[in-house]
């Protein structure tokens, strides 16, 4: 493996923790209840500003989940949902989080308070849909995964990633109970690391959509090149969208915009990331294409 891609191993694994996190690095125990709540609740407007004949007749209530890509996009994914579907919209994502963080059971082993746990809020907001966005961590960031990950033991790792995913839907439909929610799994981009891991991820989150009555929203193609779904790049060409307005075709005169930092492979935030936990503060293509992908997923789920 060459130099850079060893750097650039090292410093994904730091900003998966750094970029939203609730604690800090590996091998460092999370804390068990975080002091303040990732939680975030948006009421839908009365009415839509500009009422469109794409709007389904009742608005959505959406609950949004996940780890660090979740974190960096839940402000943007609120934005779109509001102004295109008037989607009540509620978001308590935690860095460095894997399934198993919003099982409940795990409350005193994982980044997730018991109060932010899926099923906890399934039942106190009765959303329509739930969307779950894991990159599916496969280092050792989270107590709830036991010290399994990817590299330790790959088919240890499916296997008990595919087992937590399948309990966290039957938690999330128990929850539900008569107004059972439907989940949306987002598939995830390319990971130029551990392509085949994300490529079986993803595959895990279409079988479970199907058996379940779930969706899926492909956002990693979004963010893919057109030919190959799991080629990793740091650039894509301007969409007409990005090329009218200001800020998302980051380099104009050469048509095309970034989707990650020099110093960051994974994330879609291009502004450097922080020890705290919060939304990407700065304008990103590379995100605005996922809530984009999100919200159509759901528009045609709703409609």
């Amino acid at each position: 493996m060459r130099r850079p891609w060893i750097v650039g191993v090292l410093v994904a694994g730091l900003l998966l923790c750094a970029c939203g996190d609730p604690s800090s690095g590996p091998g460092t125990p999370p804390p068990s209840d975080p002091d303040v709540s990732a939680t975030t609740h948006h009421r839908a407007p009365a009415s839509p500003a500009s009422p469109g004949p794409r709007a389904p007749v009742k608005a959505p209530t959406v609950l949004y989940l996940g780890d660090s890509l979740a974190m960096e996009n839940h402000k943007v994914l609120g934005q779109e949902l509001r102004r295109d579907l008037r989607a009540a919209y509620t978001s308590a994502p935690y860095s460095g989080t894997t399934l198993c963080d919003y099982l409940e059971g795990t409350a005193e082993r994982s980044l997730v308070p018991a109060r932010d746990k899926a099923a906890a809020l399934v039942r106190s907001l009765r959303p329509d849909f739930v969307v779950l966005q894991f990159w599916g961590n496969a280092w050792d960031f989270t107590w709830c995964m036991d010290g399994i990950t990817y590299d330790g033991s790959r088919e240890r790792y499916f296997r008990r990633y595919e087992a937590d995913a399948r309990r966290l839907v039957e938690q999330i439909a128990t929850a539900g109970g008569s107004h059972r929610p439907r989940i949306v799994w987002v598939l995830q981009g390319p990971d130029p690391i551990t392509p085949d891991r994300v490529r079986r991820v993803n595959r895990l989150y279409e079988r479970l959509a199907a058996a379940s009555g779930g969706i899926v929203a492909d956002a990693g193609r979004a963010v893919s090149p057109g030919p190959d779904r799991y080629a990793w790049t740091q650039y894509l060409p301007c969409t007409a969208y990005e090329r009218a307005r200001p800020g998302y075709c980051t380099q104009p005169s050469r048509d095309r915009t970034a989707l990650h930092r020099d110093d960051d492979y994974l994330h879609f935030c291009l502004a450097p990331t922080t020890s705290t936990p919060k939304p990407c503060p700065v304008r990103s293509p590379g995100i605005l294409r996922i809530a984009r992908e999100i919200t159509k997923t759901i528009r045609q789920s709703a409609s």
